[in-house]
């Protein structure tokens, strides 16, 4: 379980690591809707992980399970759907209005998938090694 909760801090920490670096890098190589495609997507989806972790890592423990009960799963999927559903109308408006380049939308929304591809690769490389030795 330690594992675990590294691997997940990682990708946390690694998410906000590449929101900042595309959202830098679009901002001086991109257009403005590009840059603002790069940022507000990264943010949405950064954000949306971060709040994730924060309820599972909450609701997940021994003693909320103890605690709560059955209603433990109801309560994680009402969230779930809730942040679900914010996020994709967050997204619906800045596509509809046009205020953002949709590429750039995709590549911010995408900083998620890549922390967790590192932290898969990291994790895949300790344990290739540590077979080898």
């Amino acid at each position: 379980m330690a594992d675990l909760e590294k691997i997940i801090n990682f990708i946390t920490r690694t998410n906000w690591l590449l929101f900042f670096a595309s959202s830098l890098v679009a901002l001086f190589l991109a257009s403005q809707k590009m840059y603002l495609g790069v940022f507000l997507g990264g943010l949405v989806v950064t954000v949306n992980f971060h709040l994730l972790k924060k309820t599972v890592s909450n609701n997940i423990n021994r003693e909320a399970v103890m605690e709560k009960g059955k209603s433990l799963v109801g309560s994680l999927l009402f969230k779930y759907y809730i942040r679900f559903t914010v996020t994709g109308a967050i997204i619906f408006l800045l596509i509809s209005t046009h205020s953002v380049h949709p590429l750039g939308l995709l590549a911010g929304l995408s900083v998620v998938v890549a922390s967790t591809f590192i932290a898969a690769g990291i994790e895949l490389t300790r344990i290739l090694f540590k077979e080898a030795v």
